[in-house]
């Protein structure tokens, strides 16, 4: 075991070389602390994150170093704005499959492995993604073993591999409480709730959207879980009986996760539980696999959605603020489940009062024609299957009062017959 003030993070990395990190509660903060620190001796090169839940990357701590990323979740919004992180415009699902093909390349790898059960050897632990698939590849894998992080089924460390460097961990694992969200995520919860019946197959993501819509389901019976991430919201609704995962379809009695994100509470839970199984994205977001999943219902967030039903989940005025995520994944996989559900939750306004039903959206994340189902504060609008004006109407409909005027008067002016005469 190496000490961590004794590695040279200048003599490990080259120049032009790709950092991988460890992403969101998954993040190594003992080493991307520990390289941050030398920044001031690095030749250049490019660092990959993920969603940032720490403070580690903060522009003021991490000036000089570029960065790039799937999205801009977290934290990671203060480097966008810095000018220190670049977008890779890519599904999850792909990006992770990038690494494990060797398309994207991994030079020098940092993450934290659980060291927590020895006698079944080194575990992923909180995310099976692809920084582990980067490490296969990497020339230089360091690990920081960590006691406090979960052992984890589906995401064991491959027998035989051992990292190149190992360094004991000074820090728990990060840890990401649930929310039990404001007025407007409650109303939004209330009208989800509508559409998810007993016995659906839940996939969310971050955020108190879909945190108080789980929490809003505690009176449901035979639910599943089959999602990106899972969080402490899931440990509520398995203590209260209401996830069985009895009828998924497949993994019968097993909750599928990509990540955990969550409090000690989860991570305990998650620690050698054979119910719950942190599987890799080949497997958690691959359409075969979605679309065999009974009753999936799909809950994904936008900046911002358009009177045709287009979903915006990236930028707003240019500016990169959000990710494509996982979202046209599950989207899909959700309508090729029988009995599924793709729902995008919303707020009809921002924090500003600014119209989140907008004419068009400016970047298109999901497209119209996959769009099912959308949920604001003021109701449901159902798109599946009905047409451009009848699609206005019904989210001019949940739209916020003060705006449904201007909306009105846009969709009728976008309704009109264009005036070409050159074709």
């Amino acid at each position: 075991m190496t000490p961590v003030d004794d590695l040279d993070f200048a003599g490990l990395i080259r120049a032009g070389d790709i950092v991988v990190c460890g992403q969101a509660t998954a993040e190594p903060r003992t080493l991307t602390q520990a390289l941050v620190a030398q920044k001031h001796l690095l030749p250049p090169c490019t660092i990959i994150i993920g969603p940032l839940f720490s403070d580690s990357f903060a522009p003021d701590k991490s000036a000089g170093l570029q960065f790039e990323s799937y999205g801009v979740i977290g934290a990671a919004r203060a480097l966008a704005k810095s000018g220190q992180l670049d977008i890779i415009t890519s599904h999850y699902s792909a990006f992770c499959a990038d690494f494990a093909s060797g398309r994207h390349r991994a030079d020098v790898v940092l993450l934290q492995l659980s060291s927590r059960a020895p006698e079944r050897g080194l575990n992923l632990s909180l995310s099976n993604d692809y920084v582990g698939a980067a490490a296969a590849r990497a020339r230089c894998v360091i690990a920081e073993l960590n006691p406090d992080a979960p052992w984890s089924f589906g995401a064991e460390w491959p027998a035989g591999r051992e990292p190149d460097i190992s360094v004991a961990a000074t820090l728990p694992p990060l840890e990401l409480a649930s929310g039990a969200g404001d007025a407007v995520a409650q109303r939004i919860a209330q009208h989800a709730a509508t559409l998810i019946p007993d016995g659906a197959t839940l996939q969310f993501g971050v955020g108190t959207i879909p945190d108080a819509i789980l929490a809003g389901l505690r009176h449901l019976r035979g639910l599943g879980i089959h999602s990106g991430l899972i969080n402490d919201a899931v440990v509520e609704l398995i203590d209260c009986g209401a996830v069985s995962n009895s009828r998924k379809g497949i993994d019968d009695g097993v909750s599928i996760t990509n990540q955990l994100i969550g409090t000690r509470r989860l991570y305990d839970f998650a620690h050698l539980n054979p119910a719950v199984a942190v599987r890799p994205a080949s497997y958690t977001h691959a359409h075969g696999v979605l679309a065999r999943i009974s009753r999936l219902v799909a809950i994904n967030s936008a900046l911002e959605v358009g009177l045709d039903g287009s979903v915006n989940a990236e930028t707003i005025d240019g500016m990169a603020i959000g990710a494509i995520g996982g979202q046209v994944d599950f989207v899909r996989g959700a309508n090729a489940s029988a009995g599924g559900r793709a729902i995008i939750a919303l707020p009809s306004t921002t924090a500003k009062g600014r119209s989140r039903i907008v004419p068009r959206v400016e970047t298109v994340t999901t497209t119209r024609g996959d769009v099912d189902a959308v949920v604001s504060e003021w109701g449901v609008a159902e798109l599946r299957g009905h047409s451009l004006t009848e699609r206005a109407l019904r989210m001019i409909a949940i739209a916020a009062p003060q705006h449904r005027d201007e909306l009105s008067r846009a969709a009728h002016a976008m309704a009109r017959p264009s005036a070409r005469t050159d074709i």
